[in-house]
Order: C-alpha cells, then structure tokens, then sequence
C-alpha cells in the first residue's frame, strides 16, 4: 500500500501524478489539486480550470486578476 503524500493516508488504490520533474502520489484527486493545482493570488482558491494567467500568476478568473490590478483579461470574449 501506497501512502498519500498530503494527507498520510495508506491506500491500497494510490495513485502518482507526474508533472514535469515531479512526482506525487495520493489517495483521492482532493488531494492531487491541493499538491498540484496552483491558488489564485487574489482569493487563495485552487486553480483546477483553465483560469487566467498573467506575468507568471495564475488567477482563477478574470475578477480576481482585475482585483489584483491586472488590465485587459476576459474569462470569455462574447
């Protein structure tokens, strides 16, 4: 049995998520998004769409870039 790397759990139906050089193993995609997903700057949720991104930031809508002072970002363009 695996181990969850966020929350410690031992899991007989783990599973590892790759990213790049990265590797994580977990108990439920809960806690994949926890370790993986990035948190928006402006509210602190967790990025799990396409969000928006901006200067390297990653925001989880066009609201919380303007929020953070950002111009010129739509979540949608009609």
């Amino acid at each position: 049995m695996a181990t969850c790397d966020v929350c410690g759990n031992r899991y007989d139906k783990a599973f590892q998520v790759i990213r790049g050089d990265r590797t994580g193993t977990f108990d439920s995609f809960e806690c994949a998004i926890q370790a993986f997903a990035p948190q928006c700057p402006h509210c602190g949720c967790r990025v799990i769409g396409h969000g928006v991104e901006d200067d390297g930031s990653v925001y989880c809508c066009a609201h919380c870039a303007r929020e953070s002072g950002v111009q010129g970002l739509a979540d949608r363009t009609d």
